[in-house]
Order: C-alpha cells, then sequence, then structure tokens
C-alpha cells in the first residue's frame, strides 16, 4: 500500500529535479549528514549497514527518510542495485508535505516501523 502511496508523489511536482545513478554507485554513506530522502521512480536501492544489505528498495519505495525525522546523520549507506531515478524529498519539502499532507507522514511512519519490526526480528 506504501508503495502505490509513494508512486502518486514521485510523479508530481514536488519530488522536485530527478536524480539518476547507475548500478554500483553511492548515493549516500552511513554517517553522512542527511540532507534529503528520495521515493525510487525507476530502479532499486540497496541499503548496506557496516557493508551488510539489509533491504532492497524497490520502485516506489522510500529511503533516507530518518535522517530528516530525527536530523541525525545516515544511519545507513544506500547504493544503486542497478540503474534507478530517484525523486529527492529536502527537509523543508519534507515538512510542507507532512503539513500539508497528513496521509504522507502516516505513510512514512508505517515505513519506518516495518523497517524496524523486520530489524528486531
Amino acid at each position: 500500500m506504501s508503495g502505490d502511496y509513494f508512486a502518486l508523489w514521485s510523479r508530481s511536482a514536488v519530488g522536485g529535479e530527478a536524480e539518476r545513478f547507475s548500478a554500483g554507485d553511492t548515493i549516500f554513506a552511513q554517517g553522512d549528514p542527511g540532507d534529503r530522502m528520495y521515493i525510487v521512480r525507476s530502479g532499486s536501492v540497496e541499503v548496506l549497514v557496516g557493508g551488510k544489505v539489509v533491504e532492497i528498495v524497490p520502485t516506489n519505495g522510500i529511503f533516507g527518510e530518518m535522517a530528516l525525522v530525527d536530523g541525525g546523520v545516515r544511519s545507513a549507506t544506500a547504493r544503486a542495485k542497478d540503474a534507478c531515478e530517484l525523486a529527492p524529498i529536502d527537509h523543508k519539502l519534507f515538512l510542507l508535505m507532512v503539513d500539508e499532507a497528513p496521509y504522507f507522514a502516516l505513510n512514512v511512519m508505517r515505513v519506518m516501523a516495518n523497517r524496524l519490526r523486520r530489524s528486531e526480528s
């Protein structure tokens, strides 16, 4: 359900200028400052913690949201699994979307909760 919801946002103007990465490109590294989150418009992204793949984010999925929520550094590395196009959402736009579209915030929280549950099992 969340993937379908984020697909709507990724195709709209709020996603800003698309960013493109080739397979194997690092999008951000664990410990980097977090200045944006992403919606995957096409392709897929690997999320790594300590060099180990912990998740593959498919088309219409999101990643990088934690740094926007808590203001901390990146807790993981994101790497393009294959060629991908991403819709970036910076902090200012994130706050606007949370304010103007509460269901956006709820869906981000659902994704974060699901990741937390998976990491605990």
